[in-house]
């Protein structure tokens, strides 16, 4: 009996790699304005990169069975180094998202534990279908508190690091992945309305009792909620710069290497305004081009893929990409607040472009079984 020749889709490899070039010459540009102390950041991208494709590799060879079955392990390794951040890891710039190996680098695990919450969500949705093809209020209720339960662990642990733009990640792929589990949409209502309570509460104390805000949230709450409103201000440092880096590029930019102004976090969460300057409007227009084919593949691949356990691993990955990329571009342009969160395989670091070639192996694998 004649077997099918499966293979990997090697538009979404391709793309992939378009991204490393694009991230490699853009960081390079960005190191003009970065310490010396940093070393060649560009270099350092261009190694995780090769380390990242080699990832690829083995997970092609590994299956993605493999971290179904392993899901729980995962999990609990997950919130493990989670809870070893906060013990033991040393603070830079006030925060405890890194642990610090000498000679390597820094290791962030919430931007790991991001794929393990997309793979666990995804087998526990699965299982619950399987078992409850028309479930009851009831069984929906408790199946909402389980998946509640699995994501509210990591994100106490990620919110005290204090990462509030990953806790925000973890509950993006919580609810695109339970919007297409196909639970009843009133879930859906009563979620919003109570979020929607617990948010006018909180920003009615902190413009109008900012003493009671204080007294009942903390102060690390209130700076925290005080930096993130800042953007509509249009002020500060990074977002004047980075503002008049892209308004005056043009519609070809500056040139390459030619960044016309400093701004803070130039190689990570504002390399958007770095490549924007550098190419100007069209170069803009190129990079959202491509990115926007890149998240309409993994669309097509999840509405062909027969496993609905690889449509909600996929489903969770793009929730995750298209949030990380409309908050990153909308916070470089000053539309939406600052929040330090990254531009996937653009801006620069290893945790976090591992993280994304982990996911890119994922795809591959899924790639190759659509049909």
């Amino acid at each position: 009996m004649e077997t099918k020749k499966q293979r990997i889709d090697l538009s979404i490899l391709i793309l992939v790699c378009l991204f490393a070039f694009i991230s490699i010459i853009t960081i390079f540009s960005a190191s003009t304005y970065l310490p010396d102390y940093l070393g060649n950041l560009a270099l350092k991208q261009a190694l995780w990169y090769a380390i990242g494709f080699i990832i690829v590799g083995i997970i092609l060879y590994l299956k993605n069975d493999i971290f179904y079955r392993l899901v729980w392990i995962l999990y609990g390794i997950g919130n493990i180094l989670l809870t070893f951040l906060l013990l033991f890891a040393t603070p830079i710039n006030n925060s405890k998202c890194w642990f610090v190996i000498p000679g390597i680098g820094s290791i962030q695990p919430s931007e790991f534990m991001k794929i393990v919450l997309i793979l666990t969500l995804s087998v526990v949705i699965h299982r619950f279908k399987e078992k409850h093809p028309q479930p009851t209020m009831k069984e929906e209720f408790f199946f909402l508190v389980r998946c509640l339960g699995i994501v509210l662990l990591p994100s106490i642990l990620t919110f005290l690091e204090p990462d509030t733009g990953v806790v925000m990640i973890y509950f993006i792929i919580l609810i695109c992945m339970l919007f297409l589990s196909g639970i009843r949409f009133r879930w859906f209502l009563f979620g919003f309305l109570f979020v929607g309570l617990g948010l006018g509460f909180l920003l009615g104390t902190y413009f109008f009792k900012q003493d009671l805000f204080i007294q009942l949230f903390g102060t690390n709450l209130f700076y925290r909620l005080d930096r993130l409103l800042d953007w509509q201000a249009g002020v500060g440092l990074q977002l004047e710069n980075a503002m008049a880096a892209i308004g005056s590029s043009g519609l070809f930019g500056h040139g390459f290497n030619h960044t016309p102004v400093y701004f803070p976090e130039s190689g990570t969460d504002f390399i958007f305004a770095v490549f924007a300057s550098n190419f100007g409007l069209l170069g803009s227009l190129l990079l959202i081009i491509l990115i926007l084919v890149f998240d309409l593949k993994l669309i097509i691949l999840a509405k062909r893929t027969k496993d609905n356990i690889d449509k909600y691993v996929l489903v969770g990955i793009i929730g995750m990409l298209v949030f990380q990329q409309i908050q990153n571009i909308g916070m470089t342009l000053g539309l939406l607040p600052i929040m330090g969160i990254t531009l996937p395989f653009i801006s620069y670091g290893g945790s976090s472009l591992l993280s994304y070639m982990i996911i890119v192996g994922i795809i591959l694998n899924i790639s190759k079984e659509k049909t």
